[in-house]
C-alpha cells in the first residue's frame, strides 16, 4: 500500500501535467515524422518504431528527475521521516512511471488500429515489461546524487538518444554490420522493438522468448542497481 501511495503522489505531482503528457507523445511523433518523410517505408515498420519510442520516452520522461525535485523542494525530508524503506520509495516511483508509460503507449496502438493494422496481443505483455524495464532505467539515472534536475536530464539524454539509434528503430538490426548488431544487443530497447515487430507480423531479429528474457534480465539489473545507488544517494540530497 505504501508503494501505491508514493505512486499516486508522483502521478499527481509530476505526471499529470500538460507539458509532460505532450512531451511523451509529441517527441516520439516528431522523430517518427522526421524519419518517415521522403522515405518509402512500410507502415508496419513505422508504427512499431513509433510504439517503441513512445514507451521508451514516456517511461523515462519524469522518473529521472523525481528524486532531484524531491530534494530541491524539501519534500524528501518528509518522505524519509515516514517508516518506509528506500526499496518502497523506488518501487513507488517505478509504479508511477509504468502507469504513465503504458497509458501513453496506447496512443500509437490506437493509431495502428485506425490505419487498419493487425497485431498480436503479445505486444501488450511486451509493453508492460518494457515500461517496467525503462522505468527502472529512469530511476537508475536519478540515482546520481544531485538536486539539480538539469544535471540528471543531461545524463539521461546522453544515454537515451544513442540507445534509440542503435536499437533497430530507424534501421532494421538485420541490415546492420556485425559490429552494429553487437552494439545493439547492449540496448534493452532493441529487444522491445523486436517484440513489437514480431507482433505486427514482421521478420524477427531474435526468437521472441529471447527478447522477453533479455528485457526481464535488464529489468532486474536496473532495479537492483537503482535500489542500491538510491540508498547511498538519498541522504546526500538532504
Amino acid at each position: 500500500m505504501k508503494c501505491f501511495a508514493i505512486a499516486k503522489k508522483d502521478i499527481v505531482m509530476y505526471y499529470l501535467k500538460g507539458p509532460v503528457v505532450i512531451f511523451g507523445i509529441l517527441l516520439p511523433l516528431f522523430l517518427f515524422l522526421a524519419f518517415w518523410i521522403g522515405r518509402n517505408l512500410s507502415l508496419n515498420f513505422l508504427i512499431t518504431g513509433l510504439i517503441s519510442m513512445t514507451v521508451f520516452f514516456a517511461s523515462t520522461s519524469v522518473s529521472p528527475v523525481i528524486a532531484p525535485w524531491e530534494g530541491q523542494m524539501r519534500t524528501l525530508e518528509r518522505l524519509l521521516a515516514c517508516p518506509i524503506s528506500t526499496t518502497t520509495i523506488v518501487f513507488g516511483d517505478v509504479l508511477a512511471s509504468i502507469t504513465f508509460g503504458i497509458g501513453i503507449s496506447l496512443v500509437p496502438l490506437l493509431l495502428a488500429l485506425c490505419f487498419g493494422l493487425m497485431f498480436n496481443l503479445i505486444i501488450i505483455l511486451g509493453i508492460i515489461l518494457a515500461a517496467f524495464c525503462f522505468s527502472c532505467l529512469g530511476l537508475l539515472f536519478s540515482s546520481y546524487p544531485t538536486n539539480l534536475p538539469s544535471t540528471v536530464m543531461m545524463i539521461s539524454s546522453m544515454i537515451r538518444f544513442p540507445l534509440i539509434f542503435i536499437s533497430g528503430i530507424f534501421i532494421p538490426i538485420q541490415k546492420l554490420p556485425a559490429w552494429g548488431k553487437t552494439i545493439s544487443m547492449l540496448s534493452p530497447l532493441t529487444y522491445f522493438t523486436d517484440i513489437a515487430r514480431i507482433s505486427f507480423g514482421m521478420s524477427p531479429f531474435l526468437p521472441i522468448y529471447i527478447d522477453f528474457i533479455a528485457l526481464a534480465g535488464f529489468s532486474v539489473v536496473f532495479l537492483v542497481l537503482s535500489i542500491k545507488l538510491h540508498e547511498r544517494a538519498l541522504l546526500s540530497r538532504l
